[in-house]
């Protein structure tokens, strides 16, 4: 399995690495252009166009291709689980926004994300409300 894989180590070392990379820089530029109330509406509202089910194509094509990516980073040299977490943000699935909240409302999580907004003078993001709440 090894000498398969030997040929390819250049390449994903570097893919992961340039990951690794964009994914330090994109991450907080995202926190930082999120609306405050992203997260505190009940459920996310959509208005279909044909630009947006492109979109919406689109977004969960990639999310797949980082998905497969990260499984095989947990075996190669690679940060898999970051990667598959990303695939996870990129994609747009039934329930990722009840996930999302949930991540949120995980304790130190709004925390920092309000951490990082703090730095660019945003004002922090509302929390989300629990189900029962």
């Amino acid at each position: 399995m090894i000498e398969l894989v030997r040929p390819f180590l250049p390449w994903l070392i570097s893919v992961s690495l340039v990951m690794a990379l964009v994914s330090m820089i994109a991450i907080p530029l995202l926190i930082i252009r999120m609306p405050a109330d992203y997260f505190a509406h009940r459920k996310r509202h959509r208005h279909w166009t044909w630009t947006r089910v492109a979109l919406y194509v689109g977004r969960n094509v990639l999310a797949f291709v980082l998905f497969i990516a990260g499984v095989a980073m947990l075996i190669l040299p690679g940060q898999g689980l970051l990667t598959i977490l990303i695939a996870v943000v990129v994609s747009d699935v039934p329930g990722k926004y009840e996930l999302e909240k949930w991540v949120l409302r995980q304790r130190g999580v709004l925390r920092a994300l309000n951490w990082i907004r703090s730095k660019a003078n945003k004002p922090p993001v509302i929390k989300p409300q629990s189900k029962s709440e």
